[in-house]
């Protein structure tokens, strides 16, 4: 969560996407943009992100806790997800990560490798790239973490498989006869002006 964006805030939001079977994974708020990220098991589509805008703007309108003109953008994590709470990196157990610790910190400060285990106090990765094969991290260290996308093994025939994300994972914002639902700009996100 973003240091701009209140706990207050945070539970408005979470409330108001948990119904629609939706998590509330990030609020980040910049200058006059408010990005609300949205996650469910399996991803989300154009239609659970335009039903979420829909239910959070109204939300927002009841409420009015953002102050002044903004934008409202509603999106899904993306391929290559931040990890910012003890169950993003349970979630994320088996990926490959990439981590910045914070400064001052013992060992690398840029240390990326498969994500071994995580627990409420930390996480350990491990993998050649990792010094010493294995290195357990605290919560408290990290600076920035995500995982990483990479393609998987390959298919019978060829074809590579996306480990997560990629092509044919998230619905592509079209109907049959291939005219766009919704209202997102070309990277899925919906906006929302709001005053």
């Amino acid at each position: 969560m973003d240091e701009d964006v209140d706990d207050e805030l945070f539970a408005l939001l979470a409330s108001t996407v948990t119904p629609l079977g939706l998590e509330l994974v990030d609020v980040e708020r910049r200058e006059r943009v408010l990005r609300v990220v949205i996650d469910r098991p399996g991803g989300v589509d154009l239609d659970a992100v335009a039903e979420a805008t829909a239910v959070v703007s109204a939300a927002l309108d009841r409420h009015d806790p953002v102050p002044g003109r903004y934008t409202l953008e509603v999106s899904s994590p993306g391929v290559e997800r931040p990890l910012r709470t003890p169950a993003h990196f349970a979630r994320a157990v088996g990926e490959t990560v990439s981590v910045r610790t914070v400064a001052g910190g013992e060992g690398e400060r840029r240390v990326s490798g498969r994500l071994a285990e995580a627990d409420d106090e930390g996480f350990v990765l491990e993998g050649d790239d990792v010094p010493g094969g294995r290195r357990r991290l605290r919560y408290d260290e990290v600076q920035r973490a995500r995982t990483v996308f990479e393609w998987g093994t390959r298919r019978a025939g060829g074809a590579g498989v996306p480990r997560r994300g990629g092509p044919g994972r998230r619905g592509r914002g079209r109907n049959g006869d291939g005219a766009r639902r919704g209202a997102a700009d070309e990277t899925g996100r919906m906006k929302v002006v709001r005053s």
